[in-house]
């Protein structure tokens, strides 16, 4: 295969270990790993086999690639830890420029290819009773900031945009029936469209901006629950 201009992209932000490589615009490659809902997230087996298996499938090897790009969040405190580790590593071993991609804007990419006359909401399950959201206009305009809020303010936020909505994401499946109550449509359950692909992982590391290891810091939003627990039981005594 010809080399090109070859993007490697992967996120650990959910329970998923999702994989892409593109060449020259065009994926040529996705893999994910996706734990059922009963199991625990591999990323930390499965991250490297994922990307050594894209990489070997497409015949590059790591010096032929022209950036790596990894999903900075917002998600879960270990996955997003294992996630960006794993890009500071492979980046200064191969010597390859390090991207930065929003998981939230990768969720929400697909969907508005697919309905460019709406908007979309990225919704993502934070645990605690809350989301994740993020939302983009029609014309590709961040409307809604990267922010971390039970169901009832998700919606009021969604909502005070007075635009017909799609929502999309494992936080939009579980919360569906308060989205779909103010008016903010969810595709069926089955529906690839609720599912991170590396497709718009690489997509976006390849229109980002690379950045220097020690800038790739994860987006958290809001504190880790291990900082959240440590702090109430300082309280407590």
């Amino acid at each position: 295969m010809s080399r090109g201009r070859a993007v490697l992209a992967f996120d650990t932000a959910t329970a998923a270990t999702v994989v892409g490589l593109s060449v020259d615009g065009e994926l040529v490659c996705e893999l994910a790993d996706r734990p059922a809902a009963d199991e625990r997230p591999r990323h930390a087996e499965s991250l490297l086999s994922l990307c050594q298996e894209a990489l070997a499938e497409a015949g590059i090897a790591w010096a032929d690639l022209s950036r790596i790009g990894v999903g900075v969040g917002p998600g879960t405190f270990t996955g997003l830890r294992i996630g960006v580790a794993t890009a500071q590593g492979l980046a200064q071993a191969s010597a390859v420029p390090l991207v930065a991609v929003s998981t939230l804007e990768a969720l929400a990419l697909p969907v508005r290819t697919a309905e460019p006359t709406l908007q979309v909401a990225a919704v993502a399950d934070a645990r605690r009773g809350e989301a994740y959201i993020a939302a983009w206009s029609s014309g590709g305009e961040q409307t809604v900031g990267d922010q971390a809020c039970p169901p009832q303010q998700l919606v009021a936020v969604l909502a005070a945009e007075s635009a017909t909505t799609i929502a999309v994401g494992d936080g939009a499946l579980i919360f569906r029936k308060e989205l779909e109550i103010g008016s903010i449509a969810v595709p069926e359950d089955r529906s690839a469209l609720h599912q991170l692909a590396g497709g718009a992982l690489c997509q976006l590391a390849a229109s980002n901006e690379p950045l220097g290891a020690e800038a790739l810091v994860p987006h958290y939003v809001r504190q880790p629950d291990a900082e959240i627990s440590l702090q109430n039981r300082t309280e407590s005594k």
